[in-house]
């Protein structure tokens, strides 16, 4: 038995936002201390008949109609990244994004514009602020791999 290669979070997932720079610098904000990145595949149902037996149950086919991505991060809010989360809450354009998982031996790596969908902040007397973060795809993540470095 072979066992799996796994990797842990913190650095080798990375969410990291990028400017408007040409070329456009990625950083990751700080204060994240856990995030959820999700695949999303719409579907779209049609039932197929049976031609050769009409009076059979249908099957339900389904169709891939879009495609998305979405993140979930929770942490604390920093002070180091509290302006571009409000930034890129407030504007009413997505922002470029890249999501990297680093294993030992491929980098996988997402690029495309997200849109901070929402922020939500807590603030509980006597500890720290906590942030909630929610982004989501806006048009293609384009998927790519590198050899790690």
């Amino acid at each position: 038995m072979a066992v799996a290669t796994t990797i842990k979070g913190g650095s080798k997932v990375r969410v990291l936002i990028g400017n408007d720079t040409n070329p456009i610098v990625y950083s990751a904000p700080c204060g994240f201390t856990s995030k959820s990145i999700t695949f999303n595949k719409g579907l779209e149902e049609v039932v197929v008949p049976d031609c050769a037996d009409p009076d059979k149950v249908d099957w339900v086919g389904r169709d891939t109609v879009s495609l998305s991505i979405s993140i979930s991060g929770e942490g604390v809010l920093a002070s180091e990244s509290v302006e571009t989360w409000f930034d890129a809450w407030e504007s009413i354009e997505s922002l470029p994004v890249k999501i990297e998982y680093e294993f030992p031996a491929t980098t996988y790596t997402y690029t495309g514009r997200m849109h901070v969908e929402s922020l939500e902040q807590g603030a509980p007397n006597g500890r720290r602020v906590t942030q909630n973060v929610s982004m989501q795809s806006d048009g293609e993540m384009v998927r790519t791999s590198a050899v790690t470095t």
